[in-house]
Parts: structure tokens; sequence; C-alpha cells
């Protein structure tokens, strides 16, 4: 059994604090994905548990040992590189081996090793090449194999897919994830890519400026974001915020953004009720605004006119770029719609999709 925990973690470089108070738990088995922007602590977070930097405040524990003072190399983790660290004078197979080498493995299990792990990747082939002849995936699959071969408690990947194309990186992901099935082990897995995190992850940790800003499975992220970064950040293309009031009417609730008024459905009354009179931070994914022809039955459609500015087709979509009064904000539509750029155009909202944000302080979601 391999859970990590990390215990009110900090990481000061100087007066900056790269990891502020990081507080979670991984479970055995688990796939977890640490996802941010560029500067959030999350790469400095996997450095911490393997040893690379020192921890300034805080308990980092892999399994039931506590690992602040222990060595990298006594972690028993094993770490995959956005850059894959390849020997370019070395063979895979010697690339795969020297790991196991310098811990003077024994050969017939080193061999062993190397040639199951380059079967669960195959690249079984490509054992006597050198990583100048390997194609940017193939590199990847090796610094995978050299990873697997250790047979750690722990595997670390930082970024192994940003120096690959889009379609190899899906391809790459999906062979990740099966890996994870087959090996059984412990995955802790750093990307900027929300899409990553979405696919592959078991649970998702959200960081941003050091501090961890909600840990949750993918689709309870999606579903119910802690604050107007998670929700902001969760989803592609990402939720549009109009800033508003909730005004109360007739034992009726509803968002006024200025340019538009939207009624909230009767049912949201008991959850939002209390803020009545209230500035707020308005909510809609991009995939709850709809063209009024194709809108889905059902649900509480409310009209808002915009203006269209930009119109992408994406085949089996549109992405409508909106303007209403100062607002700007993108809608997802079915392909047959109308909408032609400069032309005034009426969409509706899914109101029962409506998220509403305190507008100080943590921006946090209105419970």
């Amino acid at each position: 059994m391999t859970s990590v925990s990390f215990e009110h973690v900090t990481k000061k470089f100087g007066d900056v604090a790269a990891v502020q108070d990081l507080t979670f738990q991984v479970e055995d088995r688990e796939f977890l994905v640490l996802v941010g922007p560029s500067g959030c602590g999350k790469t400095t977070a996997l450095r911490l548990l393997a040893g690379l930097e020192e921890i300034s405040g805080g308990t980092i524990s892999i399994g039931d040992r506590v690992v602040n003072e222990v060595p990298p190399k006594d972690r028993d983790i094993a770490m995959v590189f956005q850059s894959y660290a390849l020997y370019p004078h070395m063979s895979v197979y010697d690339n795969m081996a020297f790991g196991l080498k310098l811990r003077k493995t024994a050969k017939a299990e080193i061999h062993r090793r190397v040639n199951e792990a380059a079967q669960i990747l195959g690249i079984e082939t490509l054992l006597d090449r050198k990583p100048r002849q390997l194609s940017g995936g193939q590199r990847q699959r090796v610094a995978l194999g050299r990873a697997i071969v250790r047979e750690p408690k722990v595997f670390l990947l930082d970024e192994p897919l940003s120096n690959l194309d889009a379609k190899l990186r899906v391809q790459t992901r999906a062979e990740i994830s099966k890996l994870h099935q087959r090996l059984q082990t412990t995955f802790i897995y750093v990307t900027h890519d929300q899409v990553e995190a979405m696919t592959m992850a078991t649970r998702i940790a959200v960081m941003r400026s050091g501090l961890l800003q909600q840990l949750d499975s993918p689709q309870n992220l999606y579903d119910s974001p802690a604050n107007v970064f998670v929700a902001g950040f969760i989803g592609s293309p990402a939720m549009n915020f109009f800033p508003a009031a909730l005004q109360e009417k007739d034992g009726h609730l509803r968002v006024d953004a200025g340019s538009f008024q939207v009624p909230l459905p009767a049912a949201s009354r008991e959850r939002f009720g209390g803020f009545a009179g209230n500035s707020v931070i308005f909510g809609i994914r991009p995939e709850d605004i709809h063209d009024p022809e194709f809108a889905p039955p059902g649900i509480h459609a409310e009209p808002v006119e915009a203006q269209v500015d930009v119109t992408e087709l994406m085949g089996n979509e549109v992405f409508l770029h909106l303007v209403a009064g100062p607002h700007v904000f993108v809608g997802r539509v079915d392909p047959r719609t109308r909408a032609r750029m400069g032309e005034d155009h009426r969409v509706v909202l899914n109101m029962d999709k409506a998220y509403l944000f305190r507008p100080d302080g943590d921006q946090a979601a209105l419970a």
C-alpha cells in the first residue's frame, strides 16, 4: 500500500513562497494530477516529493515513512521529465537499464525487466537504436520504460507530453492511462493542460500561486467549482463570467448584468435566495449557450440579444464569440446555426446550469 501525503508543506525561494501550506493525500494506486498555470507551484511540489528540492516547512510521507530527510535515490520513486533526459550515446536498452546497473542489479533481472517494459510500451524493436534515431513519441516511451524498470512505489511525471505534437499527445495520453491500469501503481502527474487532467486523473488538484484551490474528481471539479479561478480553468473554452446583481421581484430571482437580465429557475431560490440584493459574478459555460433553433428540450432557456463578433467552425460545433453591451462571451452552438459575423443574433442561456460567485475575496461559489 503506497499512499503519499503532504502536510502543511511550504517551499520558499528567498522571500517568494512557491508552495504555501500544501496539504493533501494521494491514495494507493490513485492517478492524481496537479494542474495549474505556469508558476503555480505544481512542479515544485513534485520536486519536493522526489527530493530534488528541500522543503521549507511541513511533512512529506510516502507510505508510513516521512521522507523529508531521505535522499532521492532511497525514496523508491521514479520520475519522467518533460525533456526525456536520455543519454544520447547509449542505446535504448542501455538507457532503460542504466539505473538498474548503478544499483548492481543482476544481469538476468535487468534483462527481464527491460524486455518486459519494452513489450508493455511496444518498443521491443527499438532496443538497439540510439535516441537520435527515435521520434519524439518513441523517446517519451523510452523515458517511461526507464521509470517502469525501477518498479517504484510511486511514478512522478512532470509534463511528459509537452514536447509532442497534438496527435501524438492524444495517443500517448491514452497509453499512459492504460499503463496506470496495468501497473496498478500510484501515479502523480503534473500538467498545465486541463484536457490532460480531465481525461487521465482519478482526482485533480488545482493550484494557483502556490495554493491548493480545490481537490476533487474531474466531474465534480467541472460541475461544482469552488471559486472563479477553478471554474475558469476547468473547461475549454473557459466559462464566461459577467459582473452582475442578483435581484428579487415578486418572489422570483433574476440576474441583472446590465445589458441583459435573465431569471433564475424557481429551484434556485432555496440555494441563492439569501444573496438577493447583492453583487455577484454570474458564470455560464459556453456549452450551455445555444442557438434558439437547436436548444435541447426541457431546459430553462432564457434569451440574450448579442452581436456576433467572430465565428469558429469546428465541424461538429461552432464557437460564437458574442458581444452584449460591455460583455464579451463565447457560445458553443449547433453547426447548423445561421449566425454570421457582424450580425445581431439571439442566443439562449440554459439557466439550469448557471453559476454565481462572490465578487470579492477568493471569489468563492455561492452555496
